[in-house]
């Protein structure tokens, strides 16, 4: 009966440590270059999330922004902030773009039109990236050591996830709000060819 016990508690403890472990071990977690404030950019500029992550002519999305576009503004500080300068010195200065690790990257067999959901749809930033415009600062970009994709695509902590089966149930959530919901009775079921080319 005790060495029961003995096993149980161990097995437990086993499977705790592993279960806090686990997302540790799979994930590897590097900063974004730059400390970028969503909040301040909203709040203090007025920017809207398509002011720096718009669309280009095609109706492509143009994904994060390139240097030239901070540089518009921040061609000399606005701000009085040890990060502002250090962006300007960094990269404004020397023209160098910042290497950014995209939370969001799709696999490749993935194609996903931004302007379909943004602008036909009308779905908000925020349902599939969650509220990135009220963050002060960049989380940690974590890394699937396995896969080599973002832990957002598989749904990270109080983050909506971006898995075949999160696309899937908002396009069935959507066709039983029919027409005067986001999409129309259209966005429900589809083809594979739809999503994957």
């Amino acid at each position: 009966m005790r060495r029961n016990i003995f096993i149980a508690v161990g097995l437990l403890a086993g499977l705790g440590a592993g279960w806090a472990g686990f997302p540790r071990a799979i994930y590897s977690r590097r900063p974004q270059p730059v400390d970028f404030s969503h909040k301040v950019h909203a709040d203090k500029a007025g920017a809207k999330c398509e002011d720096c992550h718009g669309f280009r002519e095609d109706g492509s999305f143009a994904g994060i922004p390139t240097l030239d576009k901070c540089a518009s503004c921040h061609a000399a500080p606005m701000g009085s902030t040890a990060t502002e300068k250090s962006f300007i010195d960094t990269y404004v200065t020397p023209g160098r773009e910042p290497q950014w690790l995209s939370y969001a990257r799709q696999p490749e067999n993935v194609y996903f039109s931004h302007i379909t959901h943004v602008k036909r749809a009308q779905l908000k930033c925020a349902q599939c990236h969650g509220d990135e415009g009220s963050a002060d600062h960049l989380r940690p970009f974590e890394q699937d050591r396995v896969s080599g994709y973002s832990r957002d695509i598989w749904g990270a902590p109080g983050r909506p996830g971006m898995k075949m089966d999160d696309c899937v149930n908002c396009h069935r959530q959507s066709a039983a709000k029919g027409a005067a919901g986001t999409l129309s009775a259209q966005a429900g079921e589809r083809g594979c060819l739809d999503c994957h080319k």
